[in-house]
């Protein structure tokens, strides 16, 4: 009997020491797997996560000024096209407009703030403003903007039809916005502007008389008349004087690392542009309609001078500018 009980005593002891070693690995296991999960779901975090695969950049521009305001959709077709360019070799892009009506002093204002609403803009260059700001420089719109027809009423073509010169020009006053490139060039150029903050009240200042001409790109004028046939009938198009002064229109980013991550991706997309002829198509896609409405070659070409062009401006290169009159 006193075997019988120390042998199930062994037996018992080897069973309880069993189930200690059985106890104490199964803790080893348990802390083991969830070691092992907590490594996978932080590989999984980090593997998905925008770091890991490359953030999109976003990319957010102003919208028009007002409802009727088409000027810039040319603007962002060529920004969203330059940005695939660069998809493959930048990574992706969230390209998004601000509805916020801003006039283009609100726009550099927003720009020039770190916490700004936009962190891009298309404007027309000046020595001030690219100091202020990076410039992309190549005029994406091939400097189009520098040639200009007259708004005018229709009951003083016969007026503008006798003017021949800049000193003819000068018994005029132009309308422009106070902010705007245009203002110092004509002014140094000794024309009259009378100025206004908000581009929508440029028209009815014209029909009433404020002024006697409002300025306009031949990309501008045309659409600008057509959509306000209904609400101011009695202006046109004046058909006989073209402007023209050196005018580079560029995407300018802010001067910090991101701006400067975005205008080199700006410039090898442009530049890739420029050399499939992709820019070209766009350009021809988008303004070519306009161009023959503005019948440029049957125009008087009165010539102005930019003196507020920075030196930088690539004049020199030749298939960066549009040229009505060579035929290119």
């Amino acid at each position: 009997m006193k075997h019988g009980i120390e042998l199930v005593d062994c037996l018992t002891g080897i069973n309880m020491h069993g189930v200690k070693k059985f106890k104490i690995k199964a803790i080893s296991t348990l802390r083991t797997v969830h070691t092992f999960v907590h490594v996978l779901s932080l590989l999984l975090i980090i593997a998905f996560s925008p770091v890991a695969i490359g953030a999109a950049t976003q990319i957010i521009h102003p919208g028009p000024e007002t409802i009727l305001d088409t000027r810039s959709q040319y603007d962002w077709i060529v920004l969203r096209a330059a940005l695939e360019k660069t998809r493959d070799s930048h990574g992706d892009f969230d390209l998004l407009e601000k509805t916020d009506l801003m006039n283009s002093a609100r726009q550099l204002l927003e720009l020039s703030i770190p916490s700004g609403r936009i962190n891009i803009l298309a404007k027309v260059t000046t020595i001030e403003l690219e100091k202020k700001f990076l410039p992309i420089r190549i005029p994406f719109d091939l400097g189009i903007r520098g040639y200009r027809v007259l708004l005018i009423r229709k009951d003083s073509a016969a007026r503008f039809a006798a003017v021949k010169s800049i000193a003819d020009l000068a018994l005029f006053t132009l309308g422009q916005g106070d902010a705007w490139t245009d203002v110092k060039i004509l002014e140094a150029a000794g024309l009259k502007v009378i100025k206004s903050g908000l581009y929508s009240s440029l028209f009815p200042m014209l029909a009433k008389g404020r002024f006697d001409a409002f300025p306009r790109a031949i990309d501008e004028a045309y659409p600008e008349i057509d959509e306000r046939h209904d609400t101011l009938p009695d202006l046109m198009v004046e058909p006989d004087l073209l402007l023209y002064y050196p005018m580079p229109r560029y995407f300018f980013v802010r001067r910090d690392p991101e701006g400067e991550q975005l205008a080199k991706r700006l410039e090898i997309g442009l530049e890739a542009m420029i050399s499939d002829g992709s820019l070209r198509a766009l350009f021809e896609k988008h303004k070519g309609t306009l161009i023959y409405r503005s019948d440029l070659k049957h125009r008087q070409l009165l010539t102005l001078p930019n003196p507020f062009l920075p030196p930088e401006t690539p004049l020199k290169r030749r298939e960066l500018w549009y040229a009505p009159f060579t035929g290119k």
